[in-house]
């Protein structure tokens, strides 16, 4: 059966829009089905084993996260792509092969909005690096940077990762020992 269990009211004012970092995941450094566990009441992921390095990049500005549901009746079936769009400002060679790398894998992908909420895009297929404009700009305060645009289609929206906030090098989130283990590290330069 498909039937819904909850209700819900009208939320209060109190959010704002955007995304404060992502997270890169190395596709591959865990098994969505063996290494990734659940609340099954609200599908946010208590842990994931076998994550040994998150790389952070620190976003500002005109950042977006979207996911659209699509459904079929006449084929029974259910998916949903999530687009990431971010903007990395200022060029240099250590970022040109990132995004060479980035371009080349399918990472997966963790999004800290400026709530402080954390999903985990591409669980299982990864995000591929769809668009990737490297820009110098033509006036003076034009962007010299990247903008880079990440789509993965998956079974389920974006899980929300049971944390709330990062706490530095021996983890990504409040309970980064119980999400990621305490072997796994930040990388962020």
């Amino acid at each position: 059966m498909c039937e819904i269990t909850t209700g819900r009211l009208e939320v209060c004012k109190d959010v704002v829009g955007g995304i404060d970092a992502i997270y890169f995941i190395n596709y591959g450094d865990y098994n969505a089905a063996a290494d990734v566990v659940y609340t099954a009441s609200t599908d946010t992921i208590d842990t994931i084993a076998n994550v040994t390095s998150l790389f952070k990049y620190q976003l500002k500005g005109t950042n977006t996260f979207d996911q659209v549901i699509t459904t079929s009746r006449e084929n029974g079936t259910s998916f949903v792509e999530q687009t990431l769009s971010v903007v990395l400002k200022k060029q240099d060679a250590a970022t040109h092969k990132t995004v060479k790398l980035l371009s080349y894998g399918r990472p997966n992908v963790i999004i800290k909005t400026r709530n402080n909420q954390f999903f985990l895009a591409g669980l299982e297929h990864g995000m591929e690096l769809t668009t990737a404009n490297v820009s110098n700009g033509t006036a003076m305060g034009d962007l010299v940077g990247y903008t880079l645009t990440f789509v993965g289609t998956e079974k389920l929206l974006a899980n929300l990762l049971d944390a709330n906030t990062e706490t530095g090098a021996t983890g990504l989130v409040g309970n980064a020992t119980a999400v990621f283990g305490a072997t796994t590290t930040i990388v962020a330069s």
